[in-house]
């Protein structure tokens, strides 16, 4: 039971020990408090390259947003961002995406660089090129490593690169993409990074090439109780994200089956009857909320309830 981290065991002892002492509202806010707990865990996800190598539209694909929806990143062919500028996803704000101005320049240093860009704050980086890498991106790269936090190679507009090898009579896909990737793998070896994985996405069709690989890279890599705040904040972009994002919402529901069926068993008659009550409705509530947060139109998600009656 690790795993779903919702409620520990050691929490739902708390409340136990709350409702053997006839204190149903302390125990009721004890559940509330850690739900409340879950909804602050912040994300932070640092976007960066150079000029023009797509950061803002893949924000806003990441995001599930086109380049002129309501609060999308601003796109353009010239860099248009000078600070970091923070962009959260729109149904679960705690989760940030971070548009970093563009590295490349002549004075760029990258330990400068991060500095600037207040490197403490982000969980993780994602460095984006539209060609190949360059030195900038593997100096950045280095320096982010030092500091020991993760980073993602993202080669985009990989979709424009298939469209003019389509043009070939030998063209085929899969070798188009193993050979962008090999390419830009053996770039970035030579200029001193060692055995580095690079994801091929099109931000116009990320149901495409490896943004599934990627994703499952990033929340695998990531610490437990950040995993899911990721997962589910996702947009339903590929068959492949819903299913995880089910499987998660899935092993939330025993945790909290598991906290209902530990309050019913409290042996205390008089409080245990409204006691199960109230904590199961504290428990539909929230999970209510959070099952149609992750639900959007095109989803094939069923909403999860849990109670003790199962």
């Amino acid at each position: 039971m690790d795993e779903y981290y919702i409620i520990d065991a050691a929490e739902i002892e708390e409340i136990k020990m709350s409702l053997a002492t006839e204190d149903l509202p302390s125990a009721v806010g004890k559940i509330k408090d850690y739900f409340a707990q879950q909804e602050r865990v912040e994300l932070n996800i640092a976007i960066t390259g150079e000029s023009g190598s797509g950061k803002s539209t893949f924000i806003n694909a990441f995001r599930g947003l086109g380049d002129e929806d309501e609060d999308s990143a601003e796109t353009g062919v010239v860099e248009t961002t000078t600070v970091p500028t923070v962009y959260p996803y729109p149904k679960f704000p705690n989760v940030k995406l971070w548009d970093l101005p563009g590295i490349g320049t002549p004075r760029f240093k990258a330990d400068e660089y991060l500095k600037q860009v207040q490197f403490e704050r982000y969980d993780f980086f994602i460095i984006i090129a539209s060609d190949r890498f360059r030195e900038c991106h593997a100096n950045l790269a280095a320096e982010i490593r030092k500091m020991k936090k993760k980073f993602y190679f993202v080669r985009s507009k990989i979709d424009s690169n298939i469209e003019a090898e389509k043009r070939k009579k030998t063209f085929n896909e899969e070798k188009t993409l193993d050979t962008i990737r090999e390419n830009c793998i053996k770039g970035l070896e030579e200029i001193g990074l060692k055995s580095p994985a690079v994801f091929l996405i099109s931000c116009f069709e990320l149901s495409l090439y490896d943004f599934n690989c990627l994703e499952e890279t990033m929340e695998r890599e990531l610490p437990q109780h950040k995993r899911d705040v990721l997962m589910l904040a996702l947009p339903n972009i590929t068959l492949e994200i819903n299913e995880r994002k089910k499987k998660a919402l899935q092993r939330n529901i025993w945790r909290l089956a598991l906290l209902s069926a530990s309050v019913a068993a409290v042996p205390i008659p008089v409080v245990n009857a409204a006691a199960s009550i109230s904590v199961d409705v504290a428990i539909i509530v929230k999970y209510s909320e959070l099952s149609l947060l992750c639900s959007h139109p095109a989803s094939s998600l069923p909403v999860y309830y849990s109670t003790s009656q199962g």
